[in-house]
């Protein structure tokens, strides 16, 4: 892994010389600087009980399937449509490295994004005057939840990006096993069958996989040693397809 730190390096400036990286900022703050707006609407409109950091991440799952293909779809499927990706790993490089390397920086991105939105909430406590507004546990469960789960997020889209050249193709992957993971799962267990005695296994896989209930959780200030667990053998499951997948292409081509 002596290479890691090189090829993170080269990841990160060609992210950075890239416009398109500056395009997906823009586009996510604007995003989310329209979601907080509407949501301080709302509480003004009337008092509310819960705090507005709950309801700023109860609408997480919109930022992770847009910017998580956007970010991850380019990284080993347009690699692989040049033929630059054969060209590296000639040299004394790993594809672990390779795949690490490109993974690290995404999910650098990932979390400088969303850690940009607390500004939202300086903002808000500054002006509001009202510390109520702002509850640290809440806001502090919600984005260890946001940079835990985007481990696992990150890891889907490059596993994506591993299984095709086209990095469109790459992308609706990505988006197709997001949107199962946080939709499906929920959609899964409202099925009756799996309370049949023979299933329960099912059920309880289904039951541990629910992300949604993993951010209530977390928000609530309840963090699991075994959602932990779940985050970062999926990550590390869905990294290790990746470097698999990358190198199963590489003896076919």
């Amino acid at each position: 892994m002596k290479h890691f730190f090189t090829l993170l390096s080269h990841e990160i400036r060609m992210l950075l010389v890239s416009p398109s990286t500056y395009v997906a900022a823009v586009l996510f703050l604007v995003c989310m600087g329209f979601v907080f707006t509407n949501i301080l609407q709302y509480y003004s409109s009337a008092p509310q009980e819960i705090s507005p950091a709950l309801v700023f991440f109860n609408l997480f799952w919109g930022p992770v399937l847009i910017m998580v293909p956007m970010l991850t779809m380019k990284c080993l499927a347009e690699e692989r449509r040049l033929g630059t990706i054969e060209t590296l790993l000639t040299t004394p490089v790993t594809t672990t490295e390779v795949v690490l390397g490109k993974y690290a920086a995404a999910y650098l991105l990932y979390i400088t994004l969303w850690g940009s939105t607390a500004g939202f909430f300086v903002i808000l406590k500054k002006y509001s005057g009202d510390v109520r507004f702002v509850d640290p546990g809440p806001l502090l469960g919600g984005y260890l939840f946001i940079a835990i789960s985007g481990l696992f997020f990150v890891a889907i889209g490059i596993f994506a990006s591993s299984l095709s050249r086209n990095q469109a193709i790459a992308g609706v992957l990505c988006f197709t096993m997001l949107l199962t993971l946080i939709f499906g799962l929920p959609w899964l267990a409202g099925f009756g069958a799996l309370n049949r005695e023979a299933l329960q296994p099912v059920r309880q896989a289904v039951d541990y996989a629910q992300i949604l209930a993993h951010r209530d959780d977390f928000t609530r200030g309840v963090i699991d040693s075994r959602q932990l667990l779940f985050y970062l053998s999926g990550t590390t499951l869905a990294l290790i397809f990746s470097i698999l997948g990358v190198e199963a292409k590489l003896l076919h081509s």
